[in-house]
């Protein structure tokens, strides 16, 4: 019994989460303008007023720029880092693995 009680109660809820956008969307009551997200780019420097303005004209162009960033930029971190510590004297190229 309590279990049944239970699923009808889940299945309520499942049911209130997918019909709330159409709630949403239903409250409005006329017609609604679609939203428009765009980054402000007053006042920035150079290359931060480049990033916002190629956000704000294609954010397929920003996808793309920031997939090809993010790993460019891990391996200069990661280049410097190693360069840091072999000169404090941690080497890890030529480490000897502890399990064997």
């Amino acid at each position: 019994m309590l279990r049944k009680r239970l699923n009808g109660v889940w299945l309520s809820i499942w049911i209130g989460l997918l019909m709330m956008p159409a709630m949403a969307m239903a409250a409005g009551g006329g017609k609604v303008e679609q939203m428009v997200i765009v980054a402000d780019t007053r006042g920035l420097p150079p290359w931060e007023a480049w990033w916002a303005n190629l956000y704000n004209e294609s954010h397929v162009y920003f996808t793309i720029v920031t997939i090809i960033i993010i790993p460019v930029v891990g391996v200069i971190f990661g280049t410097i880092a190693d360069l840091f510590m072999g000169m404090i004297g941690i080497d890890l190229k030529s480490r000897d693995l502890a399990e064997h």
